[in-house]
């Protein structure tokens, strides 16, 4: 019997502890799990536990009389330091009472001597197979936990890398903080995953986009209003700050708001305290405060548009999301995550993309970064007839050399000419990609090797641009 297939070579061996007094059943144990285990064995209790706490221990097979300490009681120890470690025990007389109490305290199962090689192996290979799964639970659970905490942030890109380490800091503390990055990047997912991070999780969110909410309610909408405070006011309002106490309040676009208010911003930030519009009462709020913007606010300061000591109170701690073109390593993961989300909306079972499909997103500029190819993908997903996305399901611009998207009207340039753009533009976008490997770059295009050599002979396309 093989515990450790012939295709698990180069895994790391599993560990097993043998604690017994009778040094001649060590060594059996050691000779009938050598060749499938690393074989630790130590004669008592004390041993046992020392080996525990200084090595990774997968299975303890426990003799259940040792000379210092009961091996029922021993195990409630084992199981104290190590709940996932398995433990078998191997004692000289079976008894119903011994059984019940080990398993209580959670034993896998328990020999009785003498005993055969085979029924070892087999009770130590399914131990260990437990092991195993309950191992692979634990990360699918921590896994589960990650993407959750960070929603649809989808990257590996070592930008993106940073991004996650800096996010799990910051949420350890109620610090403000800045995000920076241009418009579709993903700020408010950031400052999603800073608050689920946090010790105010189960707290509210609370998000306002202070350029969507008029100038003459944006007042009322963060901080609140008494009754009769103005025209309308027909009942008292809870302000955003009220609504976020102790969870987080997400200020999107913050370079829009008025001088005015950015001083009862900056006020609110200092003293942690509010007044709703009309009201005199003095409130004391509890809120992380998170800011984003796509402007340049150090700019703003200077032009006298944003106050500087509000700017140094939001920038405690600045994160900067990177746009998508400088990551665009990142696509096919994002295009991927995109078509699973789209799938299940509108019910449909689209597989992925097509290799050209794919090049065309890899060479476009994404000024709106990943809202833009979201909004690319879900219209994709909408209108494929097919299992994979192809070059009739993306949008005419997408598609349009970087000349035509600049200016030109498709309609004025011959189709003959537009064509050849569009082939050259793709052909020279995936040699670029594989590093100028004919033969992959063929396969990606769908084309026999001698073919791409004519058609980038009959383009124009060498290696040098």
């Amino acid at each position: 019997m093989v515990l450790n297939p012939p295709e698990a070579a180069g895994r790391v061996r599993p560990v097993v502890l043998v604690v017994d007094d009778d040094p001649g059943l060590r060594e059996s144990f050691r000779l009938i799990l050598d060749d499938h285990c690393d074989v630790l064995d130590v004669s008592d209790g004390a041993g046992a536990l020392e080996t525990l706490r200084s090595c990774q221990v997968d299975l303890v097979l426990l003799d259940i009389r040792l000379p210092d300490i009961d091996g029922i009681e021993l195990l409630e120890r084992i199981k104290a330091l190590d709940e996932q470690v398995e433990v078998i025990l191997v004692t000289a007389v079976q008894t119903v009472r011994t059984a019940v109490a080990a398993m209580k305290l959670g034993a896998f199962d328990y020999v009785t001597k003498p005993f055969e090689e085979e029924e070892i192996l087999a009770l130590v290979r399914r131990a260990l197979e437990k092991r195993t799964l309950d191992r692979e639970v634990v990360y699918l659970r921590s896994e589960l936990a990650r993407q959750h905490d960070f929603e649809e942030l989808v990257g590996r890109h070592p930008a993106m890398q940073g991004l996650y380490q800096l996010i799990a800091g910051v949420a350890r503390t109620p610090v403000t903080v800045l995000i920076m990055g241009e418009s579709g990047t993903g700020k408010e997912l950031v400052a999603r995953a800073i608050h689920r991070q946090g010790s105010g999780r189960e707290r509210p969110f609370v998000p306002v986009n202070l350029a969507a909410v008029s100038e003459g309610l944006l007042e009322s909408e963060l901080f609140g209003h008494e009754k009769g405070a103005f025209t309308g006011a027909v009942q008292k309002r809870l302000g955003k700050f009220e609504l976020a106490h102790e969870g987080t309040l997400f200020l999107d676009e913050v370079a829009a708001l008025r001088v005015d208010l950015q001083a009862k911003l900056l006020r609110a930030l200092q003293e942690r305290e509010i007044e709703r519009v009309g009201g005199t009462q003095r409130i004391k709020i509890e809120v992380r405060v998170i800011a984003a913007t796509n402007a340049d606010l150090k700019k703003a300061v200077h032009e006298g548009t944003f106050r500087e000591d509000l700017y140094y109170r939001l920038n405690v701690v600045q994160i900067q999301v990177p746009p998508l073109r400088e990551r665009r390593e990142d696509i096919p993961l994002l295009v991927e995550h995109f078509i699973r989300k789209y799938n299940h909306r509108f019910h449909k079972q689209v597989a992925g993309v097509s290799p050209q499909a794919l090049a065309v997103f890899h060479g476009h500029a994404w000024p709106g970064n990943v809202r833009e190819l979201e909004n690319v993908v879900e219209r994709s997903v909408a209108l494929a007839a097919a299992p994979l996305i192809d070059l009739k399901d993306l949008p005419l611009d997408l598609m349009l050399p970087d000349s035509a998207r600049r200016g030109a009207r498709p309609d004025t340039v011959p189709l003959k000419e537009s064509r050849e753009q569009f082939e050259r533009q793709v052909i020279l976008r995936v040699m670029e990609r594989v590093h100028w490997n004919h033969s992959e770059a063929a396969r990606i295009l769908g084309l026999h090797r001698n073919g791409l050599k004519l058609k980038l002979a009959a383009l124009g396309i060498r290696r040098a641009e």
